[in-house]
């Protein structure tokens, strides 16, 4: 991935983590579950513990002072990571026997972050699994105060059964498919407010986004150099001109390709492509999908 792909994939993060959508859900699912709730990036080492305690196991927050136990959990975030990214919302345990679980964000075929949950016992742990715990810890470096106040902790912790706790990351999946459809609207709307040439510009582009959009035209509206322009477009959107006329083009051909009657071909040369095959790769790359294969999930699904 690019230094400039990876910044954007980072800002757009930041933005779904902040959105008005995000926050409510989580407050939602916390309330209703009991269970924490986060988005989170594709760094392990930042799905450790942060300042956002709600719904948090006790235990989980001992564990955080003791350092070994930290690099297992680090370990087990980068697991759920890979196998998050690759096979979509998946599950694992952590060395004390705690569910994580990670439901993946996209925009078209990249992840750009993460709903993360868990921090609970498939069962009720027992006496011999806090012993078979301690071991696993260290237990002779341990004084007897941070023992009972791990015993205390660890038992303290929720257990949700499978089936319920199942049923509790289907409703991230579903939400997970809300989030990005609100990222690919994040991704071509300016964040707060631009300067009136930026404006100015995205009116244009919008308006004529089934010509041919060349830098020097849509600079000039404008009213701005061209090398002026392109520093100032990517600080106001985080994309390049060309990056931003091609998600413009693909979420519209994404509402022709809706309606059955309409040839893939036609709707390429209709939002502004001049060639099929110009269109299809730039809807597979954005989308993760060619546009025929697209459309038939999409109709199945109605």
């Amino acid at each position: 991935m690019s230094q400039a792909s990876k910044q954007f994939e980072d800002t757009l993060h930041e933005r779904l983590k902040q959105s008005d959508m995000f926050r409510v859900y989580q407050d939602a699912f916390r309330t209703a579950t009991g269970l924490p709730l986060r988005l989170v990036g594709a760094n392990p080492e930042e799905w450790c513990l942060d300042d956002q305690s709600i719904n948090r196991s006790p235990f989980c927050e001992e564990l955080n002072l003791c350092k070994s136990a930290c690099h297992a959990c680090i370990d087990t975030n980068r697991r759920l990571i890979d196998e998050a990214s690759v096979k979509g919302p998946s599950t694992c345990h952590c060395f004390a026997g705690l569910t994580a679980s990670a439901v993946p964000v996209k925009l078209g075929a990249s992840v750009v972050g993460y709903l993360k949950t868990g921090q609970v016992f498939s069962r009720t742990p027992g006496e011999a699994d806090f012993e078979q715990l301690l071991g696993s810890l260290g237990r002779k470096t341990m004084t007897k105060a941070t023992e009972n106040t791990l015993r205390s902790a660890y038992f303290q912790t929720r257990s949700v059964e499978p089936e319920r706790y199942a049923s509790m990351i289907t409703l991230l999946q579903s939400f997970a498919d809300q989030l990005s459809r609100h990222a690919e609207s994040l991704a071509i709307i300016a964040e707060g407010s631009e300067p009136a040439a930026i404006a100015k510009a995205r009116k244009y582009i919008h308006s004529h986004l089934d010509e041919s959009l060349p830098l020097g035209d849509v600079a000039h509206e404008a009213g701005l150099s061209e090398s002026h322009f392109c520093r100032l477009f990517k600080e106001a959107t985080g994309l390049t001109l060309t990056d931003y006329v091609n998600r413009c083009r693909v979420e519209w051909a994404k509402r022709e390709l809706l309606k059955p009657e309409k040839r893939v071909s036609e709707i390429a040369f209709e939002v502004g492509y001049q060639s099929l095959s110009q269109f299809n790769r730039s809807f597979a790359r954005i989308v993760g999908a060619a546009p025929t294969a697209w459309r038939r999930e999409k109709i199945a699904e109605s």
